[in-house]
């Protein structure tokens, strides 16, 4: 299975390819980590325009099963957090039309799944991130490891979103009742 993390951004918006090495996702392998990015001085439109473009060849070019986004949670700063909102739309809408899974998870749930707390320091994320992986380089900047955090926490919860798939299609429909549900 590849899962492919975005961290959400407009100036820039971190991507973490990973390939799933073991059984149930445990264990992973990066196939490309870093950073797309946007220039401030051009209009917003065209950035959104130029992210997309980019965000279309990357998973072109990576084919992913699955993308993991981080969910738009809460920002103080409304200005960044529209571009945020819109970077992230883009990225679902790219995954999905290329017929990728997508899931959504929130920083806490990143945090949980890579270093085993949600109040990890975005540099312990990083630190496990790099142990998890094998790499002995620091990511920079730090939205590509935010992304590859986000491919791993992926790995860590497919297992169980696969059997709740299953279990879903396996469970009969329950018969309407009450006072919406047809007369016989």
């Amino acid at each position: 299975m590849r899962v492919l993390g975005i961290d959400p951004g407009l100036s820039r918006c971190g991507y973490g390819a990973l390939d799933a090495t073991g059984p149930g996702g445990r264990g992973a392998r990066a196939v490309a980590v870093g950073v797309l990015r946007t220039a401030p001085t051009t209009p917003h439109p065209e950035r959104l325009a130029e992210l997309q473009r980019e965000l279309r060849a990357l998973v072109d070019e990576l084919r992913p099963d699955a993308v993991a986004v981080e969910k738009v949670f809460f920002q103080s700063n409304v200005r960044t957090a529209i571009g945020v909102a819109q970077a992230s739309g883009i990225a679902i809408a790219e995954a999905v039309n290329a017929g990728a899974l997508v899931a959504e998870y929130t920083p806490n749930q990143v945090k949980e799944a890579v270093a085993g707390w949600g109040g990890a320091s975005k540099d312990e994320v990083e630190r496990m991130v790099r142990t998890l992986l094998g790499l002995d380089r620091p990511l920079r900047p730090i939205d590509a490891a935010d992304a590859a955090a986000l491919a791993l926490c992926h790995l860590a919860h497919a297992p169980r979103l696969a059997q709740i798939a299953r279990l879903d299609q396996l469970a009969p429909v329950p018969a309407a009742s009450g006072p919406l549900a047809p007369t016989p």
